[in-house]
């Protein structure tokens, strides 16, 4: 009755009206996100999308990007720029209506773009709403327009300040620090979106620097082949099977339909999907129709050449099989879906990239019968291969290997039931799985010990993979499956640690392991469940007081502020070096530890390298290894 009684004096008086950019001050998630680097830097893409945009309609060929020293981010670009005159119906010039109010701008239904990548977003005026200072100068009819903002409110009305002879947008913002959790950018998270929408944009020139102290540097992108270029860049570290990637542009409406793409002899797909520049992480319409196009054409091309037999097909994945693929499809209307709206939706898409597709690359294979014959026999052998790891995968699943009631056997499981909870340590070796088995928490902590180095899963297909029984104990022990059978809600542990030895052996390890999850448990990368475990490289007693060192500088430091007491020292090579109780205090218990979180920042140079470090080219491994040594500081041989 008291909550009856309560809600009686719920009135007009209790409704909240938000004002302009308040509710994104408000609710500052619903709008980029997330606060926190992420969120950061959103608003970096969207200042950029404005300019990209005005590229888009043909107006703007270079854009610059800038870290500043004082910690501010300024775009500038050479197009047409934000228009200057004032809007009737608001009194105010048209600068300070694209700043100020959500969802104005030349893109909601307007002559102004018929094409445009920040329809997707949420506009420059969040970016403004969000930044404690935000500084606009407009280059136009010879005159130079300024204005600045606080908090998304003007300083003053939109004012000439002198003359000029070249048109474009300059944006200058400073990040909220009441809104967001870190105001540091990330050079290189800039740069991998900034190249990638110089390759989606032939032509366009991006350019991006750091001027921050101690941190200056500076890189231009600008690819007169786009697409094409992104697809040698993603295959430049493996053996290629086509010499050159094949390139189709072909219009759509007011649009237009690019692909690129090109065999590899790897047994891994990469296919990248965009629709307006916006990376469609979830696929949709435009890849359905590219797969079940290519599909078709290979198949119909293998059997018009005798290759196939009447009755043989070969399936989707088989064809795709060391495929490296870039969709980019620019459209009027853009219909975005999925669980984070990252999946193209229009229908009509599917249709008009499938018949693209087919009418080019069947002329393709036709022009080409030497390598039209060896990429079918390539996906016949892939073929063979994928209906060998089916029967490993019945043969397991009969065995109870693979269903999660049948965990392995080394496996030391947590009590826990909740995985949001728990976590699990792959451990290098028995003896330091014993110790970790007997030094965690066993409510919240499995371990699982691994012997021996994993099986390279770069240089393996599926049916190799399946017969691993080391790769075959992660699969079940963590219970989401893998590849196209990885299901995120099966998932028992919410973190996954590598615990190595800190020695050459250990490092190799953990990039099997990362190898195996980049190229088959992609999603565990990507939901931030991987991580490091940083066990001490030292332990110092001094006077019987034990301290863990981490690295070779705090060792140095700690040293140097003993002023000549006597001390122990300890190396220590691996982790069985260490007790029960040293191990849980130094590198398990969740008060104490350092763990490292594995991201994917960059997927196309995460993919480059994976491949140059795990794949056949010694070379290319032995330059890269020569060109980064310096950086290694504990190098334990």
């Amino acid at each position: 009755m008291e909550n009856v009684m309560e809600n009686k004096n719920y009135t007009e008086a209790d409704i909240q009206v938000l004002e302009g950019l308040e509710p994104v001050r408000k609710r500052p998630g619903m709008y980029i996100g997330s606060t926190d680097e992420r969120g950061l830097h959103h608003l970096v893409t969207e200042v950029v999308d404005n300019s990209i945009d005005e590229a888009l309609a043909g107006y703007c060929t270079n854009i610059e990007v800038m870290i500043n020293r004082d910690g501010s981010v300024t775009v500038v670009d050479n197009g047409r720029g934000i228009p200057t005159g004032i809007v009737p119906k608001e009194n105010k010039s048209a600068v300070e209506v694209v700043l100020t109010k959500l969802h104005a701008g030349g893109k909601f239904g307007g002559s102004g773009y018929k094409i445009s990548g920040g329809l997707h977003g949420v506009g420059v005026s969040c970016v403004n709403a969000l930044s404690e200072t935000l500084i606009v100068e407009v280059h136009q009819n010879n005159k130079i327009h300024h204005q600045v903002y606080h908090r998304g409110k003007p300083e003053a009305s939109l004012a000439v300040i002198g003359d000029c002879t070249d048109t474009g947008t300059k944006v200058t913002f400073y990040p909220d620090p009441e809104i967001f959790e870190t105001l540091v950018f990330s050079y290189e998270t800039m740069r991998s979106r900034i190249r990638e929408l110089a390759y989606l944009n032939k032509g366009l020139k991006i350019s991006i620097a750091d001027n921050r102290e101690g941190q200056e540097k500076r890189e231009d992108f600008c690819y007169e082949g786009g697409i094409l270029h992104f697809v040698e860049q993603i295959n430049k570290n493996k053996e290629t099977l086509l010499q050159t990637p094949i390139y189709i542009e072909q219009p759509y409406k007011d649009g237009v339909i690019e692909i690129a793409m090109q065999y590899n002899d790897s047994y891994n797909e990469v296919i990248y999907t965009y629709a307006n520049n916006i990376n469609t992480e979830e696929g949709g319409t435009h890849l359905e129709g590219f797969k079940s196009a290519l599909t078709k054409v290979i198949n119909d091309v293998g059997h018009q050449a005798n290759i196939l037999k009447d009755n043989e097909k070969l399936s989707g994945e088989d064809v795709r099989e060391g495929l490296t693929a870039v969709i980019s499809v620019k459209l009027t209307e853009p219909q975005f879906e999925g669980q984070t709206k990252t999946k193209l939706g229009n229908s009509e898409m599917r249709t008009a990239v499938a018949k693209v597709l087919t009418e080019c690359f069947a002329t393709y294979l036709e022009e080409n019968p030497k390598e039209a014959r060896e990429l079918i026999l390539k996906s016949i052998t892939a073929q063979r291969a994928r209906e060998e790891a089916r029967k490993a995968r019945e043969l397991t699943r009969r065995k109870g290997a693979l269903e999660s009631n049948s965990l392995p056997g080394k496996l030391a499981d947590c009590s826990n039931r909740d995985p949001k909870l728990c976590e699990i340590y792959i451990v290098e070796g028995d003896s330091a799985g014993g110790t970790a088995k007997s030094g965690r928490d066993r409510r919240f902590q499995a371990i699982l010990p691994l012997r021996g180095k994993i099986l390279n899963v770069e240089k393996a297909r599926m049916n190799r993979i399946l017969g691993s029984d080391t790769i075959r104990s992660m699969i079940t022990a963590f219970g989401c499956g893998i590849g196209d059978d990885y299901d995120e809600s099966k998932l028992r542990y919410n973190r996954i640690i590598c615990m190595t030895d800190a020695d050459v052996d250990g490092s190799h390890i953990r990039i099997l392991l990362l190898t195996f999850f980049f190229r088959f448990m992609k999603p565990l990368i990507e939901n931030g469940h991987v991580y490091i475990a940083l066990p001490p490289l030292y332990k110092v007693t001094v006077n019987k007081e034990v301290h863990y060192i981490y690295d070779d500088d705090a060792l140095e430091e700690f040293i140097a502020s003993l002023e000549g007491k006597k001390y122990d020292l300890q190396r220590y090579k691996g982790l069985g070096e260490m007790n029960a109780e040293q191990l849980w205090e130094t590198t398990m218990d969740p008060a104490k530890r350092t763990l490292l979180q594995v991201e994917l920042r960059d997927a196309i140079e995460a993919d480059s390298i994976f491949s140059m470090l795990m794949g056949e080219d010694v070379d290319m491994r032995k330059q890269f290894i020569e060109e980064n040594a310096h950086l290694v500081k504990n190098l334990d041989v």
